[in-house]
């Protein structure tokens, strides 16, 4: 098996709490207060860890057809046109397949894993 940090190849072991560390560094460092890498990609998924800052926003944009958040740390609200959902530590949430974005209410590291087909 094989074991890194960075970019990742297909069927690599990832430990999400030493990226988690790493990206929360490179997040307090970049202007958007937020930073993403892909973890787990293929033909049919892919999951991406995402740190966001107290305040960070991911923006509005399209929902893939099948998506799960899960908090790893911190807390996040995930807003569609309709609704909103306060997700914390610990919590997996299924996407709705619309429009949404996404805010840190506080440091926040998740896992968003999307089926690509």
């Amino acid at each position: 098996m094989t074991r890194i940090q960075g970019h990742v190849p297909h069927h690599a072991v990832v430990n999400l709490t030493a990226l988690a560390a790493e990206l929360l560094e490179e997040a307090r460092k970049h202007p958007a207060r937020r930073t993403a890498r892909t973890v787990a990609a293929s033909t049919s998924q892919r999951a991406t860890l995402i740190v966001a800052l107290d305040g960070a926003e991911l923006a509005e944009h399209d929902a893939p057809a099948a998506a799960t958040l899960h908090v790893l740390s911190g807390r996040v609200r995930l807003r569609t046109a309709d609704h909103e959902w306060d997700i914390e530590e610990g919590e997996l949430f299924p996407v709705p397949p619309e429009r949404h974005g996404v805010v840190a209410l506080a440091d926040a590291v998740f896992l968003l894993t999307v089926a690509l087909r």
